[in-house]
């Protein structure tokens, strides 16, 4: 019996589902969220992924992996493409697919990098580029749960220009804090100089280890190692460090 009902939970997830394109924005010069409507979807947590299959007239198809931008909301859920110039499906996500239009959705995926609203313990996010885009979707999360768990959000971007969700994050949120690091070009006013994370940006922006919070790392193969190392170097439990890695997939 229990093991007949992980299978059809299992099979459930693994199954494709139409995903109609309702609404879009543009989130930075290079990334566009996407909601789609998509019916039967069984709900996810934040921290999960997607993968999204293209199909053409002539039956060629490709798929890639996107996070979920987006709190778990009934039948819509929220996407936030970045395009890389070169690649096969992210152009045709940010500047082509229109309202209306479908495509195919299969997941939700993962259970190691999420977040629950029952944790209690204090949250580390760090993310570099669109690897924000995960962990967005725990501070929706925790915002629409109405958590009050403390959340600190450490975000690496290489500009101003190439920052997402630059309008949400700018509104105070009781229990989350915001440190942004520019890693190329920064704000007149910001009193950190460009350059590449440090572990004095965590040291002195994050949680102190005998806080024991549950850190999330998100980004490039080599941002989510840097960040992990160093956070290990200031004395965080390796346990208590979920790592979720993107790399060239395009």
């Amino acid at each position: 019996m229990a093991r007949t009902a992980v299978s059809r939970r299992l099979g459930n997830r693994l199954r494709w589902r139409t995903a109609r394109l309702t609404d879009g924005r543009v989130e930075s010069r290079a990334a566009r969220t996407l909601v789609f409507e998509v019916p039967g979807w069984p709900g996810h947590l934040a921290g999960q992924h997607v993968d999204v299959r293209l199909t053409a007239e002539d039956g060629y198809s490709t798929q890639r992996s996107y996070s979920l931008a987006s709190a778990s909301d009934g039948e819509s859920v929220e996407l936030t493409v970045q395009r890389v110039s070169d690649g096969e499906v992210s152009p045709y996500l940010t500047d082509e697919l229109a309202m209306g239009d479908v495509v195919e959705l299969r997941g939700p995926v993962g259970g190691w990098f999420v977040w629950s609203p029952e944790q209690k313990e204090p949250i580390l996010l760090v993310g570099g580029g669109s690897g924000l885009v995960p962990l967005m979707a725990m501070i929706r999360m925790r915002r629409a749960a109405g958590s009050r768990t403390p959340f600190r959000l450490v975000y690496s971007i290489r500009s101003p220009e190439d920052q997402l969700y630059e309008s949400e994050l700018r509104q105070d949120e009781p229990g989350l804090d915001k440190t942004y690091v520019y890693s190329r070009s920064a704000p007149p006013q910001c009193p950190r100089p460009p350059g590449r994370i440090t572990a004095s940006d965590l040291s002195s922006t994050g949680w102190p280890p005998d806080f024991e919070p549950t850190c999330y790392v998100c980004g490039s193969t080599g941002f989510v190692e840097k960040a992990s190392g160093l956070l290990v170097a200031l004395g965080h439990h390796p346990g208590r460090i979920r790592t979720e890695r993107f790399g060239p997939s395009e």
